[in-house]
């Protein structure tokens, strides 16, 4: 599964790779650039506006921060990750149809 997945992220299906059409498709605009933020003194951010409306994001909700060398970081909210596991759990106990 390994091999396949980084064939799968290199190989290109017309503007998007073959990961977003297959695995996580989507619908309409989905990409957002939301400007720039600077690290405190502390290393904390700021996540503007526009993009905690967009995600739902508000006080108190938990963030995993992810990291890959080479794409850089990403923000994903813990209970929308939760929830994606627990689709998985639930079709893999799923008898074959």
């Amino acid at each position: 599964m390994r091999t396949n997945m980084i064939c799968m992220k290199s190989t290109k299906c017309g503007k998007e790779d073959l990961v977003d059409e297959m695995i996580a498709p989507r619908k309409g605009n989905t990409k957002h650039l939301f400007g720039s933020v600077k690290v405190g003194e502390r290393g904390q951010i700021v996540i503007p506006k526009e993009a905690r409306e967009i995600f739902d994001i508000k006080q108190g909700d938990i963030l995993l921060v992810l990291g890959d060398v080479e794409r850089g970081l990403a923000l994903v909210k813990a209970d929308a990750l939760q929830e994606f596991a627990r689709q998985i759990l639930d079709s893999a106990n799923k008898p074959d149809e």
